[in-house]
């Protein structure tokens, strides 16, 4: 079960990255696709840390962090390929698959430091707590480095492009909804635990 949640795990981040240029709008606010998939990942690194353990959480965000960057490379050797003449797409293919420099190491710096928060706050209430209370640590952890991961995200990929006042709705408005989700996943996190639980017991017999 390990390696599959691993899996699931890279696959959304990298989902993420992708979805990250669609924009929709719920009423007057406009966020990017990639919120609902990337929030899901900490839940994955939640249950990776519930059943395995803590370094085990801790390598599955390193692994994240190190696909990411290969990922990038790949995608800008791609679009550096002259492109074929039946190949009439080029612009919309780097417009997407592109971003900026800017953008990306915004991505990358608040990956890395809301996901190692986020570990950490989750063993601190595990020891705590033992396996009590998963639905505290669960939530905690994630709201807790989800406000680190929009903050870092947004000033460092708008700060000087927008007001101030604007980039405090857009920090605001992306948190709110960040925040719903991580309540929303609570019961698909007892979910996979006890999958995990019940997967690693029959691999023992």
């Amino acid at each position: 079960m390990f390696i599959y949640l691993n899996a699931l795990f890279v696959g959304l981040l990298l989902l993420s990255n992708i979805l990250g240029v669609k924009l929709f709008s719920i009423g007057e606010f406009i966020l990017p696709a990639a919120v609902v998939v990337y929030v899901v990942t900490y839940l994955v690194t939640d249950v990776i840390g519930e059943v395995y353990g803590k370094e085990a959480a801790r390598k599955t965000v390193q692994a994240g962090f190190v696909t990411q960057v290969f990922a990038l490379i790949f995608i800008y050797i791609a679009i550096q390929l002259p492109a074929a003449p039946v190949f009439g797409a080029q612009a919309e293919f780097e417009q997407i698959l592109g971003g900026s420099f800017r953008v990306i190491l915004a991505s990358l710096i608040s990956y890395i430091a809301s996901q190692n928060i986020d570990v950490s706050i989750f063993h601190r209430l595990k020891e705590k707590h033992g396996e009590q209370k998963l639905w505290l640590r669960n939530n905690v952890s994630t709201m807790t480095s989800q406000l680190v991961d929009t903050t870092l995200f947004i000033s460092i990929a708008f700060w000087g492009t927008v007001p101030t006042t604007v980039l405090l709705g857009m920090i605001l408005t992306q948190y709110v909804f960040k925040f719903l989700i991580a309540l929303v996943d609570t019961p698909f996190a007892y979910l996979l635990v006890r999958i995990a639980r019940k997967s690693e017991r029959k691999a023992a017999l």
